[in-house]
């Protein structure tokens, strides 16, 4: 079974990515997590960029905030699907610095982008992308979905219970 990277250009993205690792792992998928600046340590962003694919992963999340170069330094690199997760940090323009940085990729250099601090759903994400050759995980997923599906139809008869 591929492995899921989970990097980030700091630990203070920590918080935030933790919600990646932890829907991974409910899905039984192996999770590493390293801290990789595209501006503070570029020799080791073109090193795991350059190697991903060599080393086990079969898709990378990354996670950064303010000027968010490394989901798209990352994609530059690897052949490996990147989705990356836009960080409201503490020097950011209310988010959107991260998020238009991850969003506007130029043509060839595709990175899939989750919504601001959304790295649950890239979590998600990625076992959808290693459930399309994994019959286990897929699996998993089906049974997550069918998950959320029954809490909003229990939520519905709650709220109809207590309405009366």
């Amino acid at each position: 079974m591929k492995k899921v990277a989970v990097i980030m250009g700091s630990t203070s993205d920590l918080p935030v990515m933790q919600d990646a690792v932890e829907i991974l792992k409910g899905f039984d998928i192996e999770v590493d997590v390293d801290i990789v600046s595209a501006h503070r340590t570029p020799e080791k962003l073109f090193d795991f960029g350059k190697n991903a694919h060599k080393n086990g992963y079969g898709v990378i999340i990354a996670g950064a905030g303010g000027a968010a170069h490394l989901p798209g330094m990352v994609a530059s690199l690897s052949p490996l699907p990147v989705i990356g997760v836009p960080v409201k940090s503490s020097n950011s323009i209310d988010g959107w610095d991260s998020v238009l940085s991850i969003l506007q990729m130029p043509g060839g250099v595709p990175v899939a982008t989750v919504a601001l601090n959304g790295a649950k759903n890239a979590g998600i994400l990625a076992a959808q992308i290693l459930g399309s050759s994994d019959q286990c995980i897929l699996d998993k997923i089906e049974v997550y979905k069918q998950g959320l599906k029954e809490k909003v139809i229990k939520g519905a008869e709650e709220i109809r219970k207590n309405k009366g």
